[in-house]
């Protein structure tokens, strides 16, 4: 079942390679495809209309593919869903496509501009753009674990945001070490450096009021 959030707000997308969860770093960092976890990623916004949709499908998904299979037992509802509300209620859905199958690597998921030209697999889509999301629901019932998952088909970019960088936490010292007063050279530290990933809480059980975690 496929389906496309419209007018959503993108929330740490890392489409621009894969990335995997580092826990020396506590962050996402960039990696081979091939590597254990690797994946394409991003959340994203939407509004309590849009999630009460996807919620509908994910029940759907659910419930055809618990009919359809005959050999395990699935319970009644859902463990897993791919959205939760967070803290400032906001709705907040999680879509992701695996770096690679087996050994065989996926394709990027497609992104494309408002008028639907191609961008570049290595484009930097950045939090706060508002997209469109296009996602396949995927039920799933391994026996221990069950739920449904979206994976990350294809991003259409509506309005693309300002890239962020950090906040300065201090204040002008008279006297010090300015900028101005250095030659100019070439600096290979000028990027600023990502943005951590928020930390993903432990899945809870289901419910319509869209408390769910989510089971990245």
């Amino acid at each position: 079942m496929q389906h496309i959030i419209s007018n959503a707000v993108a929330r740490y997308p890392r489409l621009n390679g894969t990335y995997k969860f580092d826990s020396g770093e506590m962050r996402s960092v960039k990696c081979d495809a091939l590597d254990d976890g690797a994946a394409y990623d991003m959340s994203f916004i939407m509004t309590p209309d849009q999630a009460k949709q996807l919620h509908s499908l994910c029940m759907e998904a659910y419930n055809n593919a618990a009919s359809m299979d005959s050999k395990k037992k699935w319970p009644e509802k859902p463990s897993n869903l791919p959205y939760k509300k967070g803290d400032d209620g906001e709705i907040i859905g999680k879509a992701k496509l695996k770096g690679a199958y087996g050994m065989e690597k996926t394709s990027p998921p497609r992104q494309v501009d408002a008028q639907r030209n191609k961008l570049p697999d290595d484009f930097m889509l950045t939090s706060g753009s508002k997209v469109n999301v296009a996602v396949t629901l995927v039920p799933y019932n391994t026996g221990s674990i069950n739920g449904i998952s979206l994976r990350l088909r294809a991003v259409q970019v509506l309005e693309l945001a300002e890239l962020q960088h950090g906040a300065d936490p201090f204040d002008a010292v008279s006297g010090g070490y300015t900028a101005a007063a250095s030659p100019a050279v070439d600096d290979p530290f000028a990027l600023p450096p990502a943005s951590p990933a928020p930390a993903t809480a432990a899945p809870q059980s289901a419910s319509d009021s869209f408390d769910d975690e989510i089971p990245f």
